[in-house]
């Protein structure tokens, strides 16, 4: 089988997240089928681009934006005061990398996530749990090289965009 869809890793249960939770597994009985079948590829990001599990979490810089960031304008820091941006990069670069390798045109990504969230909305940068208008670093990375992105509450359309 070809592998068709993207997926955030945390949400096929992998404990990959800042807190070493697995986040909320979305898999039906169709992705399952995916998944088992090899037409699902995974990936954290933020483990792709070097960073530990557990780790402190982080936020795109207040003022900043997965453009800015990808760009080299912008920042991500995490809640210690340290600069994450270059793994950030990093694991964007390796996203798309795996979309352009397989040729995946759509991706479910991890909701509010300053690597994953598609253009729903991130957390302000200043970990007060205030969201802002934008996407993640790496969700916005593959929204720019074409991919279609959707969020763990739009499996169903996510699927429905493969048919």
């Amino acid at each position: 089988m070809t592998i068709r869809l993207l997926m955030s890793s945390c949400l096929v249960g992998q404990c990959c997240r800042w807190d070493a939770n697995n986040g909320k597994s979305i898999v039906t009985p169709r992705l399952h089928k995916m998944l088992c079948a090899g037409e699902v590829a995974v990936i954290c990001p933020e483990c792709a681009g070097g960073l530990d599990v557990p780790r402190p979490a982080a936020e795109i810089a207040p003022g900043h934006c997965a453009k800015c960031v990808l760009s080299g304008a912008g920042r991500v820091v995490n809640t210690a005061g340290e600069d994450v941006t270059a793994a950030y990069v990093k694991g964007a670069e390796a996203a798309v990398a795996l979309a352009k390798k397989h040729g995946i045109r759509v991706a479910v990504l991890k909701a509010k996530s300053p690597s994953c969230s598609p253009a729903k909305g991130v957390y302000d940068g200043t970990f007060t749990h205030t969201l802002v208008e934008g996407s993640g670093v790496a969700a916005q990375a593959l929204a720019d090289a074409g991919v279609t992105l959707f969020d763990e509450t739009e499996l169903e359309a996510a699927l429905a965009a493969l048919d």
